[in-house]
């Protein structure tokens, strides 16, 4: 067991390496450095905190447009977008091995933050499009999948890791800034700079990420076409089955997140509800 934990090792250290050389010989588009997981870091922060700042303005657009189902809409349109996503992630993970990492990183960047600036436009468009929009809302898959490519197997969950805490970071201080602004300055600021920190997200990809996946790792140039298996989201769902230990974890999972998830949902609603309530009281 030992030699084969060896040899894996060493298997792993040799493609990584394959992929800096290919990498230092032109072997992907231009960015600032050698792919690293700081690159990684930034984009999935950008982009949830520019998310995280529009928690209150949102609460507000969801309430004035559905009165009287609030809580249900609400539901609807995460649970719509959430769907798709899952449809959808496992063909733009394979499309992302044939293609390439930055450009779906982009695709997927663009096309979640693409419902921002409708808030103010129009907040009929901005809730069927951020329903839509679940269809390229996994920047996790692409960005897990941007890590695994420069990191090797024993790094993997600590980058994992920091990304997963750069995500919390962002979600935990962006809605308190969010909120700040909006009653200092009202709800339009908040929008247009979330809209700027979006931007700046899409700029920073296109400048600054580079490839993490050479051309010449790519499956596309060893004559691989993508198979239905890989783009069939429920075929990793059967897989579950067949290990004991991983189907008990993934029920855990998934028993953790269902109350966590409906709580996220409704909780910010009810607390603005019953402010409103308290201030109605006060008058």
């Amino acid at each position: 067991m030992t030699g084969e934990k060896k040899k894996k090792k060493r298997l792993n250290r040799s493609i990584l390496l394959a992929k800096k050389i290919i990498i230092k010989d032109g072997g992907s588009p231009q960015g600032i450095g050698e792919p690293s997981v700081y690159h990684a870091v930034v984009v999935i922060f950008l982009e949830f905190f520019a998310w995280g700042l529009l928690t209150t303005p949102m609460l507000t657009v969801l309430h004035q447009t559905f009165p009287q189902h609030t809580f249900l809409m609400n539901g609807l349109i995460h649970g719509v977008k959430g769907l798709l996503s899952f449809l959808s992630a496992p063909l733009i993970g394979a499309l992302s091995d044939v293609w390439g990492r930055k450009s779906f990183l982009l695709l997927t960047v663009f096309f979640t933050c693409a419902p921002i600036p409708l808030m103010k436009i129009s907040p009929w468009w901005y809730f069927a499009v951020i329903s839509m929009s679940g269809v390229f809302a996994v920047t996790f898959s692409v960005i897990f999948a941007y890590v695994a490519d420069i990191t090797q197997e024993h790094e993997r969950s600590t980058a994992y890791g920091l990304v997963s805490a750069t995500f919390a970071a962002s979600l935990v201080t962006s809605p308190a800034i969010g909120a700040y602004l909006s009653v200092a300055y009202g709800d339009t600021l908040v929008v247009i700079l979330a809209t700027a920190i979006a931007l700046l997200d899409i700029c920073f990809i296109l400048v600054a990420v580079p490839e993490s996946l050479p051309e010449k790792m790519r499956p596309a140039s060893w004559g691989a076409p993508i198979s239905w298996e890989q783009a069939d989201p429920f075929a990793s769902l059967r897989k579950v089955g067949q290990d004991s230990t991983v189907l008990l974890i993934c029920i855990t999972v998934f028993l953790s997140y269902l109350p966590e998830a409906g709580q996220y949902s409704s909780f910010f609603l009810y607390l603005r509800q019953v402010t409103l309530c308290i201030s109605c009281a006060t008058k």
